[in-house]
Parts: C-alpha cells; sequence; structure tokens
C-alpha cells in the first residue's frame, strides 16, 4: 500500500486539489497515452516478427541430431512467433495494470479500488520476491553440490576413456568393462546429489511434496519389476564378459552376430539378415556359446566338425584320407593345426566318421560347412566311392507273414 501511494503521489502529485474537469481531462489524457502505446507495441511486435522470419529463413536451418530431425525451420519459427504473441500481451497487461488504478485513484469513490487492484499483483510479487531472497543460501549449497557431483562424473569419464582405450591399464580390470561401469557410477552419483539437495529444495518438507514422492516411488516399483531385473542381469552379464559387439554367439538355438547390447536388451543378427531380442534376464538363465572367443582368444581356433557314415568294405584309412583332403580343400580352414577324423561309433551296417577342421573365421561358419559338404560329396565321388548308406528290410511270404505276427516278440519262426 505505501509503495502504491508513494507512486501515485510521484505521477499524480496531489490529486486532490483538481476539480472533476480537471481530473476527468487527466483521465482522458492517460486513456489515450495507454492507446497509443498499445499501437506503438503492436507495431514494434510486427516489425520484430518481419525481422526473425527473415533471420530464421536465411541463417536457422533446420535442428538435427544425428540426422534425426527434431524441429522444422518452420516449427522453430512458430515457436518464436509464440514467444513474441505472449510478451507482447505481458507488456499490454503491465502498462493496462499500471494506468487503470491511476485513473481509478483520481476519483473519490474508486480510489480504494484502485489500491486493491494494485495489491492484488504487488502483494504477490513482493512474497515471492522475499522467497527468492531467502532461498539464496540454500540455493548455493545446491550449486556447491551439483558442480561438485559435476566434476566428480567428469574425472570418471576421463579414466574410463583412457582404459577403454587401453592408455590405462588396471590389473584385472578389462577394457570393455570401463563404460558400464563409468554408467554405473555415474549414476549413483546422480542418486546420492539428489538425496543431499532434496531438504534443501523449496517445500521438500511439505505433506503435499513428500505424499507425491512416495506416490511416484510406489508407481516405480510396481511398474519396473522386470525393467529392474533386466538391469541387473545387464550388469551381470558385463562383468561375465560372455561375449563382445560383433562376436557371432548362439542363445536359446538362435545363432547371430551381437549387434546391440544395451543395459536391458541384447540384438542378434542371424546369418538371414534377421534381429532377434533377447531381455538380459533371458540370456542370463540361458546357455551362450560364443564362436569369435575361440578364434579370438584360443591361439587354435575354432574347430568345425561333420558326421558322415561309411560301410566296413572300404578300409577306414582311404575314408581318413578323403575326408582330410576335403577339408583341406576348404577355404578359410587352416591347414596348422591339420584336420583330423574320429570314428564315433561301429554300428552294424556302417561306421560313423567325423572329420573336424580348425578355423579362424567364426564368422564364415555357414558358407565354410556348405563348401566343405561340397568337397566331401566330390572327393568320395572321384575316388569311385557312394556316400548313400544301404538300408535293409526282409520280405516275407504271405502266409510266413502271418505266421511271424503271432509268434511272441524277438522269435522268428
Amino acid at each position: 500500500m505505501e509503495l502504491w501511494n508513494h507512486l501515485r503521489a510521484m505521477i499524480l502529485g496531489d490529486a486532490s486539489k483538481f476539480n472533476l474537469t480537471i481530473r476527468l481531462c487527466i483521465a482522458a489524457s492517460f486513456a489515450f497515452i495507454q492507446c497509443m502505446l498499445i499501437w506503438l507495441t503492436v507495431l514494434l511486435f510486427r516489425g520484430i516478427k518481419k525481422k526473425i522470419s527473415v533471420l530464421v529463413g536465411k541463417y536457422i536451418p533446420t535442428l538435427t541430431i544425428r540426422k534425426f530431425r527434431i524441429l522444422e525451420s518452420a516449427q522453430i519459427l512458430g515457436g518464436l512467433y509464440f514467444i513474441l504473441r505472449a510478451l507482447k500481451y505481458v507488456v499490454i497487461f503491465v502498462q493496462l495494470f499500471l494506468i487503470i488504478p491511476l485513473i481509478f485513484s483520481l476519483f473519490a469513490p474508486t480510489q480504494n479500488l484502485a489500491a486493491t487492484l494494485f495489491g492484488y499483483v504487488l502483494t504477490p510479487l513482493k512474497q515471492i520476491l522475499h522467497s527468492l531472497i531467502s532461498y539464496i543460501p540454500n540455493l548455493i549449497t545446491i550449486v556447491i553440490f551439483v558442480l561438485i557431483a559435476n566434476y566428480a562424473i567428469r574425472s570418471l569419464k576421463f579414466f574410463a576413456t583412457r582404459i577403454e582405450r587401453e592408455k590405462l591399464v588396471i590389473p584385472g580390470f578389462y577394457p570393455d568393462w570401463a563404460q558400464p561401469t563409468f554408467n554405473i557410477l555415474r549414476f549413483l552419483i546422480y542418486a546420492f546429489t539428489i538425496a543431499v539437495i532434496y531438504p534443501y529444495l523449496p517445500g521438500s518438507d511439505s505433506r503435499i511434496f513428500q505424499g507425491v514422492s512416495v506416490f511416484v516411488g510406489i508407481i516405480v516399483s510396481f511398474g519396473s519389476t522386470s525393467a529392474i531385473n533386466n538391469l541387473v542381469a545387464g550388469i551381470v552379464l558385463t562383468y561375465m564378459r560372455p561375449f563382445k559387439l560383433g562376436d557371432r554367439i548362439q542363445i536359446q538355438n538362435v545363432t547371430g552376430f551381437v549387434v546391440e547390447k544395451s543395459p536391458v536388451i541384447i540384438r542378434l543378427r542371424t546369418h538371414k539378415n534377421e534381429y532377434v531380442t533377447f531381455p538380459n534376464s533371458m540370456a542370463l538363465t540361458s546357455n551362450i556359446i560364443n564362436y569369435h572367443t575361440s578364434t579370438t582368444e584360443n591361439e587354435q581356433g575354432l574347430i568345425l566338425y561333420a558326421d558322415i557314415t561309411f560301410g566296413y568294405t572300404t578300409p577306414w584309412e582311404t575314408v581318413h584320407e578323403l575326408l582330410i583332403a576335403a577339408a583341406l580343400k576348404t577355404s578359410h580352414v587352416l591347414a596348422e593345426p591339420k584336420p583330423f577324423v574320429l570314428q564315433t561309433s561301429l554300428d552294424d551296417f556302417y561306421a560313423h566318421y567325423q572329420i573336424n577342421a580348425y578355423t579362424k573365421n567364426a564368422g564364415q561358419v555357414p558358407a565354410i560347412y556348405s563348401e566343405l559338404f561340397s568337397n566331401i560329396q566330390s572327393g568320395f565321388r572321384e575316388a569311385g566311392l557312394d556316400l548313400t548308406a544301404a538300408h535293409f528290410r526282409i520280405n516275407l511270404p504271405t502266409d510266413a507273414r502271418r505266421n511271424f505276427t503271432g509268434q511272441k516278440s524277438g522269435s522268428l519262426p
């Protein structure tokens, strides 16, 4: 109220000395000045709008992030137009807020109304200003904690990058652990910082604020059970190191290359260019076969094998030679270590042979198998040997077949 009285006295002086005619003239002058101000404000913002339309068309391109269009130029221009329109209305409102109480204060019946209107806006503004000034110490405390957390995260990022690029070697700590470990520590630092600055937030001790926090926590707890399971499984898989990006692996009878490994899912691309997605919790409880590990961490390489059957009339030495020769003709099969043959079983009519060959190219396994099978067929055909296994069936006369079905199992008349 005191501020309003000082403002009115500064502009109008002692209005009680004026008669009604002078007061009406002053009120009309204020109204005319306000109309002129509104007209000038509209013209000013119209000119600013034209300038902005020209500048946006020439100098502000479409906002893109990694070839993904976030905002088109027309959308940016529309947003600027909206801000200008809102700012214009704010300026006009401030003008009316100052002029209308001044006009009301010229007349005795409306003086109290003018003070009331001025107080409706001024009182909340004074409370907001006072709250902001009293909140400055807490704000400084929050800023300090945020800066400490920011510099801690930057330091961790620096060390994680050096470890990932193998410029900093820590015994027992693998380079592919650097980025996941940094993400975990960053999350913990953020969570700790939020817990520390929470009491300094305005209204944190109010029941409404606490009730909303509890409600959000309950929703997150009930709605994110499977997501948390996948996150925990993703962390476990990271430190188990069963595979890396680009490895050829098998999960639940699906074989493919790892093209994505996120905190919640694993995505494989099969040899048929099919993309199969597994939740981390499913992958953690499944057997994972990594074919690339055998080619990178094992000096000998991955063993490919194929089984055939062959009759006893052909010496086993001949079969071994043909299988080894077929393997050595196959692309991506190593000459050293040399391919070898295992005899896995001896049946009534034929023997089981298994050719084993080493390779360092796990990504071409289907093509290697296809070429190996072709070379085996060609080698046996050139040697004059038929890979077809004989099938035997006993044909009995009708009477003998009838008598045979009447006998006990295992007896033959």
